[in-house]
């Protein structure tokens, strides 16, 4: 995962390996499938570790831990491998707040606060915006990112795709809450927005450095409300702390791969490969967590791989 230093000098002939296709899709799935392991992994920690779905605090204090340490070590081998943690300009650290308290703090409490109060599939619905609206944003703010026929087939076949999966999933949905479906759908904004944040950090700082500050310091924001909210982790257990040290190491790998490919490609190439974290987190959920497996996950996989598919077969 590290980048030796000659790579900035490569010339556009010459792309890194960030920049090659093969491995832009061998690394946009990895962590595209990690982060689907996350699903089955924390609904396993909070059982694990007696945290209700009414302990919206605990909830945000298991996340707070998690991602604090995720950045901790992502600093500690950027540290290790001599990467620049210094900034270009004062002013970037007002950018760099601003990252960390959209990629993680606001990103997550919207998301716990949320699922605390909304239906499961209606969720996963809402949550699933961000990836497309990704892909419509880059094209307003990036010249590498053209609105095309194809961005939106793709857009379409991978939102059809969400819609698919949660296809009996049981649950009326009910009325519109702002406390349900509005915190997810901001949850889903903040993290739209992180994503062409990433951009502009890569600009700033090294984005493995930036990946680890904005981790690091948005889960101490996460811990630190929770604790005021009367967060706790009822019950410490070995098993436990492995499931957290996996959701940690989850985090280490997704944000990493996912932020420096985002520095090195066309936004909406990337981040339509997002459209798979929901199926994986279906289809891991079946195994982990002994859930029925249903035919549409199929239909719903094989919709989110044509979205990718159209998307990133040409160029642009």
């Amino acid at each position: 995962m590290s980048e030796t230093r000659p790579a900035h000098k490569l010339s556009p002939s010459s792309p890194n390996i960030f920049q090659r296709p093969l491995w832009v899709a061998i690394f946009a799935l990895t962590a595209a499938v990690v982060w689907g392991w996350a699903y089955p992994l924390i609904k396993l920690g909070f059982a694990e570790l007696a945290i209700t779905p009414d302990m919206t605090g605990s909830k945000m204090l298991f996340a707070g831990i998690r991602f604090t340490l995720s950045g901790l070590i992502i600093l500690a081998v950027a540290r290790a491998t001599h990467r620049r943690f210094a900034l270009s300009r004062r002013s970037d650290v007002g950018f760099l707040l601003l990252f960390s308290l959209l990629n993680t703090t606001f990103h997550y409490a919207c998301f716990y606060f949320g699922l605390s109060h909304s239906e499961g599939a209606r969720a996963a619905i809402l949550n699933s915006v961000s990836v497309f609206l990704v892909v419509i944003l880059a094209c307003v703010f990036f010249k590498s990112d053209r609105m095309t026929l194809r961005k939106v087939v793709g857009c379409v076949a991978g939102f059809l795709g969400v819609l698919v999966l949660n296809v009996g999933s049981g649950g009326d949905g009910g009325s519109f809450t702002w406390l349900g479906d509005g915190m997810i759908v901001l949850n889903a904004l903040c993290s739209a927005f992180a994503s062409l944040m990433t951009r502009g950090l890569g600009r700033r700082v090294d984005v493995f450095v930036g990946t680890g500050y904005s981790l690091a310091f948005g889960g101490i924001l996460l811990v630190i409300p929770s604790l005021f909210m009367g967060g706790t982790l009822p019950r410490c257990t070995w098993w436990g702390m492995v499931i957290l040290l996996l959701l940690v190491g989850i985090s280490t790998l997704g944000f990493t791969l996912y932020n420096k490919l985002l520095t090195c490609n066309p936004v909406g190439k990337v981040a339509i490969y997002n459209a798979l974290i929901p199926v994986v987190g279906a289809l891991t959920s079946c195994l982990c967590l002994s859930e029925p497996f249903r035919p549409n996950y199929i239909v719903a996989t094989l919709l989110a791989v044509i979205g990718i598919y159209v998307i990133n077969r040409g160029r642009h």
